[in-house]
C-alpha cells in the first residue's frame, strides 16, 4: 500500500530557506497557472517526447546561483530529492536517457495538477516499464519554481498499481 505523508518543517523567519520561499512564492491565478504549464510541458517533453535536453533548457532554472544547496560539492541548476538520480541538470538528462533507453515506451500521463505559492504537484500514472511495475505505476511529483517559473527542485512517491480494489475505484 502506498503511504503518502507530507512532514512539515518549520523554519525561523530569517532563514535562507525562509527566505527563498518567501521570495518564489506567487500571487495570482495567472502566475500558478503558469507554474503549472510549465511543469506539464517540462515532464512531457522529457519523459513522454524523449527531449531531457530540450526540458531542462526551456523549463529549469537556477536555484540561488553560487550556493551548494544539496551539500554535493557542486553548484546545481535542479536539486533533486529522488534517491535514484543525482542532483543537477546534466543528470537528469542522463537519468532521463537512460530510463527511456532502457524501456522506450515509457510514458507519463497526467490526471491531475495542483499549484500553490512555488510549488507544483502532479499526480500521474506511468506505463511502459513493465519489468518494474507489470501494469503501471502511480506517481506524485513535488516541484518547487523559481520567481521565473523555473524549475528548481523536485520530490517524487511512486509505487506500482494495484491489480485489484476493494472499492472500484481508479488509484490515479
Amino acid at each position: 500500500a502506498l503511504s503518502f505523508g507530507v512532514a512539515y518543517a518549520s523554519t525561523s523567519s530569517n532563514s535562507v530557506a525562509a527566505q527563498a520561499t518567501k521570495n518564489a512564492c506567487v500571487d495570482g491565478t495567472a502566475l500558478l497557472e503558469r507554474n503549472k504549464s510549465n511543469v506539464v510541458n517540462y515532464y512531457t517533453r522529457a519523459f513522454n517526447d524523449k527531449e531531457p535536453e530540450d526540458a531542462v533548457d526551456k523549463y529549469v532554472g537556477f536555484d540561488k546561483p553560487g550556493e551548494d544547496l544539496d551539500e554535493s560539492g557542486e553548484e546545481h541548476l535542479y536539486i533533486q530529492h529522488n534517491p535514484l538520480a543525482e542532483s543537477g541538470a546534466p543528470a537528469f538528462i542522463a537519468f532521463v536517457r537512460s530510463f527511456t533507453a532502457s524501456f522506450p515506451n515509457y510514458h507519463v500521463d497526467i490526471r491531475r495538477v495542483i499549484a500553490e505559492c512555488d510549488l507544483v504537484v502532479t499526480h500521474a500514472q506511468v506505463t511502459g516499464a513493465e519489468a518494474i511495475w507489470p501494469i503501471g505505476a502511480k506517481v506524485v511529483d513535488i516541484f518547487r519554481l523559481d520567481n521565473d517559473g523555473k524549475i528548481v527542485e523536485h520530490w517524487d512517491v511512486l509505487a506500482p498499481l494495484s491489480p485489484t480494489s476493494a472499492n472500484g475505484n481508479p488509484e490515479v
